[in-house]
């Protein structure tokens, strides 16, 4: 440590090194969080929308059975 000390500029690039090594590792770790919320996102819709299909599927067999039911002819 005492020869990073008694060669400043070696320090220096070994700290701005350290620094872009940390911003690359930073911008891969937001890449993957909004990836991975992207994801889930999109498996979240996808399950909203089949249970709008079924509910929607499910009111019109009732719907049909209800107006049956009141005119049996």
């Amino acid at each position: 440590m005492s020869s990073l000390l008694n060669n400043p500029r070696l320090l220096n690039a070994l700290h701005d090194l350290a620094h872009a090594e940390a911003e690359a590792l930073r911008r891969a770790a937001i890449a993957d969080f909004w990836r991975g919320s992207d994801a889930l996102l999109q498996d979240a819709a996808a399950s909203a929308h089949r249970a709008a299909q079924r509910l929607a599927y499910r009111l019109q067999r009732r719907a049909g059975r209800i107006a049956t039911a009141a005119n049996p002819f």
